[in-house]
């Protein structure tokens, strides 16, 4: 049960997850006066993906009508996983994540309790924050610097420290990338969902081509003023520049291709293009800042 559990939380997001606290902590090592302990950054780490399991199980919970008209193989659409068991399991891991910042430094467990908060008003009663784009951006923009603010202060100790400039940079363009490129691109492949569900998303709201056009202006947009920003402040973040113009090229490609009709990995594309650019970005950030 553990392992469909694990592949409804989806593993690609707890992977970026994990990658998003440790660019956190990698990227704030330059203002730092000691670096962090490595078992503490693990421990840190464990706390934060623990958080997102939990809160990406409870939405699958949540989400199962409209995953169903979406055709949606996870386990709990298809009927694999119980939603009483995955609800269970969701609950243990929420007490876990918390539990493991008991001895981390003290904002930790805010930072991650905070999270927790953040997952249950997205999918939960009364009026799940998920049911509109706004709604949506909202919450990934805040879990977003929860997530690089949670490494920062792992990394400096719960002490203040300078002004990590590299960090700050990456953790906007990396946020920015998340709404205005990634929302879009989930909502074009669930929009029967969205609309079966009630939801105000983009594609629902404004149609299919509106919301490629946006998407695609918006990833285009932060290849520019990522590389302006990486140019005037001199931060060495170079590497994530050509990663995210890549990607962005991916994204606008998938974008240009028609999503009505066709099968559903078809219309997933552009949001296995925005998934794998988060991947690709995060791992040039760690390993140009180790």
């Amino acid at each position: 049960m553990l392992a469909m559990c694990v592949a409804e939380a989806r593993p690609a997001v707890l992977t970026v997850s994990a990658m998003r606290f440790l660019t956190g902590v990698v990227l704030a090592l330059p203002v730092t006066a000691v670096a962090p302990e490595p078992l503490k950054v693990l421990q840190g780490t464990a706390a934060w993906v623990l958080s997102i399991f939990a809160i990406y199980l409870f939405n699958g919970v949540t989400d199962v009508a409209g995953d169903r008209v979406n055709g949606s193989a996870r386990p709990i659409a298809r009927g694999a996983l119980d939603p009483g068991s995955a609800l269970f399991v969701a609950g243990v891991a929420a007490v876990l994540s918390l539990a493991a910042t008991l001895d981390l430094p003290g904002p930790m467990t805010l930072i991650v309790g905070a999270n927790l908060v953040l997952g249950y008003l997205y999918s939960g009663p009364p009026v799940p924050l998920k049911g509109s784009s706004g709604g949506t951006v909202a919450v990934l923009v805040l879990s977003g610097l929860l997530s690089y603010l949670g490494g920062f202060t792992l990394a400096a100790g719960g002490q203040a420290v300078g002004t990590p400039v590299g960090l700050l940079v990456f953790a906007a363009a990396s946020i920015y990338w998340m709404t205005l490129v990634g929302v879009p691109a989930k909502d074009l492949s669930d929009c029967e969902g969205d609309a079966a569900a009630g939801r105000r998303t983009v594609v629902v709201t404004r149609g299919e081509r509106a919301c490629r056009w946006f998407m695609s202006v918006a990833a285009s947009v932060l290849v520019v003023a990522l590389f302006a920003a990486v140019v005037v402040l001199g931060v060495e973040l170079v590497w994530v520049v050509v990663a995210t113009a890549a990607g962005a090229v991916a994204v606008v490609g998938a974008g240009r291709v028609r999503l009505g009709g066709g099968t559903r990995r078809e219309q997933r594309r552009p949001y296995r293009a925005f998934m794998a650019t988060q991947h690709l970005v995060h791992i040039t950030a760690l390993i140009s800042g180790i």
